[in-house]
């Protein structure tokens, strides 16, 4: 069975303060830098940027 990575789950957090958000995983060694993605926001229903966060 493969093993999966040893990835780390972080929170993508909606700019707009809706609330939304979104779990994505990264691998810690090659990013060093924080994510940071336009994506889709639904409350919003728009498009909007979305910053890394800790998941707690």
């Amino acid at each position: 069975m493969a093993k999966k990575g040893s990835g780390l789950l972080v929170k993508l957090v909606s700019s707009e303060g809706t609330g939304y958000f979104y779990v994505k995983k990264r691998d810690p060694k090659k990013l060093v830098e924080k994510l940071s993605f336009r994506k889709y926001d639904p409350v919003a229903r728009k498009h909007v940027l979305f910053k890394e966060e800790k998941l707690r």
